[in-house]
C-alpha cells in the first residue's frame, strides 16, 4: 500500500524538543589523535543488536561482516548481541532510558516510528548505502521522517503459503496446491478427514492470536486497521463493515482447521510444521529452514515443504504483510560513524546476496528482481509491490506494545461477538494512535 508519513500529525515539535534518550557513553570509538580519520587508528567498541534470525539463519553474513569491520577498524572491539521479538523493546527502553544502548539496534519495521518521533535515531545520509535508489518503498518509508533518513532497510518479508505436498498428495490424490481458496478448503477438509484420529493435528495451522494474518483478510474485503481522516487524525476503523468481514473470516478458519490451542501466537509454528502436526501455515518463506532444521524440525520434508501464493476471499491472492527489519543508530552513540559503516557492511550488495541466496528478500528491487521467478520465493517476491501495511501514526507502538488486536482476537475466539470486540478495539485505538509512544 502507498505507505505516507502525515506531516499534519503535529509532532515535529517533539523530535526538536525530546531529548534522544540513549547512547553508549564511555564506550564511542575515538581517533588518535587530533583530526584523526583513520579508522585502523580508531579505538574504543561498537555495540550490535540483532535479532536471533540472523544467528539461525545467516551466521555466516554476520561473521563475513564482521571480519570485514575488523580489518577496517582493528582496534574498535565489536560486541554482538542477538535479541529475541518477545523481550526486545523492554530491554532496548530500558537501555535507552539507563544510557546503556547499543551503538546499531535491529527494528521490526513496524518498531521504527516510536524511536523516531522520541528521538532515539540518528540521521544517516541515504546516498552512503549501496541499492539504496532502488529500495524497497515499503520498507524505506518505515525509515523516514520530514524527508529525513532514520534507519536502514535490512530484508523485506512478504507472508506465504508453506504447505507439505506429501500431505496433500496422501490425503487428496493431488500433491498441486490448489488456485483458490474454495478449492484450498475442499482440499484441508481431506486433509484434516485423513487425520481425524489424532486431535493435535490441524489441516491449517493459524494461530489465533496472528494478527498480522488476520489483518490480512480484513485487507482483502477493502477493510483496514485506521485510516487518517480529514481533520489530521487517525482513527480505528476495525468496527467498519469491511473489516469485521474479513476478522469474521479469518476466525472461521481457526476454528475450522486449528486443532491446537487457540490462543498460542505463531511465533513456534514452524515447528508444528516441522513435527508433521499440520499440513500447511501462513508465514515467512524462510519459515522452512526451521520446519526442516536438524534441531527442533525435520530435514526430511526439505522436498516436501514449498511455497505458495496464498489464496485469499472472493478468488484473489491474499495481501501480504510487508514484514521486515531496519538497522539504526542510537542518537546519543558515540560511535555513529563506524556503526553506519558496520550497517554499510551490513547491507551492501554483497551481503543482501547472502540473504537472496538463502531465499530471503533482500532490501532492494535490483536483487529482488530473479527472486520473482524463482519457485521457492516467487510468492514473496511478486506480493511486496501490493502488501499493506500497518499505519504509520505517532502511537502504532503502543497500539502493539498493548497487543490491542491480539486481545481483541484472543476475546472473538473465546466467544465475544465481532461487533462489539472491534468497537471496543477501536475505542481503544482512538485513545493511542494520535499520541507518541
Amino acid at each position: 500500500m502507498n505507505r505516507r508519513l502525515m506531516a499534519t500529525l503535529g509532532v515535529a515539535a517533539l523530535l526538536a524538543s525530546t531529548a534522544a534518550c540513549g547512547g553508549s557513553a564511555g564506550s564511542g570509538a575515538k581517533g588518535g589523535g587530533p583530526g584523526t580519520t583513520d579508522p585502523k587508528t580508531l579505538t574504543g567498541s561498537v555495540t550490535i543488536w540483532l535479532m536471533n534470525e540472523a544467528q539461525q539463519n545467516w551466521p555466516e553474513l554476520v561473521q563475513q561482516v564482521n571480519d570485514e569491520f575488523a580489518a577496517k577498524y582493528p582496534k574498535v572491539d565489536l560486541k554482538l548481541s542477538y535479541q529475541t521479538w518477545a523481550d526486545k523493546i523492554a530491554k532496548l527502553d530500558a537501555a535507552l532510558a539507563g544510557g546503556s544502548a547499543p551503538d546499531v539496534v535491529e527494528l521490526g519495521n513496524t518498531e521504527t516510528m516510536k524511536y523516531i518521533l522520541n528521538g532515539s535515531l540518528a540521521t544517516v545520509d541515504k546516498a552512503g548505502f549501496e541499492n539504496s535508489d532502488t529500495w524497497i518503498q515499503g520498507l524505506e518509508n518505515t525509515c523516514k521522517y520530514q524527508e529525513k533518513l532514520y534507519c536502514v532497510p535490512y530484508y523485506a518479508g512478504a507472508r506465504v503459503g508453506i504447505y507439505n505436498a506429501a500431505a496433500f498428495q496422501e490425503a487428496t490424490g493431488s500433491a498441486e496446491f490448489p488456485k483458490t481458496e474454495d478449492e484450498l478448503r475442499a482440499a484441508l477438509d481431506k486433509v484434516a478427514a485423513k487425520h481425524k484420529a489424532d486431535k493435535s493435528y490441524s489441516a491449517l495451522y493459524l494461530p489465533g492470536p496472528y494478527w498480522y494474518a488476520a489483518m490480512s483478510y480484513v485487507a482483502a474485503y477493502g477493510g483496514t486497521v485506521a485510516r487518517f481522516d480529514s481533520t489530521g487524525k487517525w482513527h480505528g476503523a476495525l468496527h467498519d463493515a469491511k473489516s469485521q468481514q474479513g476478522i469474521q473470516h479469518f476466525v472461521d478458519l481457526v476454528k475450522t482447521y486449528n486443532k491446537g490451542d487457540l490462543a498460542v501466537n505463531e511465533l513456534n509454528q514452524a515447528t508444528v510444521l516441522g513435527r508433521s502436526k499440520t499440513a500447511m501455515l501462513y508465514g515467512n518463506g524462510w519459515e522452512i529452514g526451521t520446519a526442516t532444521a536438524p534441531v527442533g524440525g525435520d530435514p526430511k520434508l526439505k522436498d516436501s515443504l514449498k511455497v505458495v501464493g496464498m489464496p485469499g476471499p472472493n478468488g484473489k491472492p491474499l495481501p501480504s504483510f510487508i514484514g521486515g527489519s531496519d538497522l539504526a543508530v542510537t542518537a546519543k552513540s558515540q560511535s555513529q560513524e563506524a556503526a553506519k559503516d558496520w550497517i554499510r557492511m551490513f547491507t551492501s550488495a554483497k551481503s543482501q546476496q547472502v540473504l537472496v541466496d538463502k531465499d530471503t528478500l533482500p532490501n532492494n528491487l535490483t536483487q529482488l528482481s530473479p527472486l520473482k521467478s524463482k519457485p521457492a520465493t516467487a510468492a514473496a517476491a511478486n506480493a511486496v509491490p501490493d502488501a499493506w501495511f500497518t499505519p504509520i501514526a505517532p502511537g502504532w507502538g503502543a497500539i502493539e506494545k498493548q497487543n490491542l488486536l491480539v486481545n481483541m482476537l484472543n476475546d472473538i475466539l473465546k466467544g465475544k461477538a465481532v461487533d462489539q470486540a472491534t468497537q471496543e478495539t477501536d475505542a481503544k485505538i482512538d485513545e493511542l494512535i494520535n499520541n507518541p509512544s
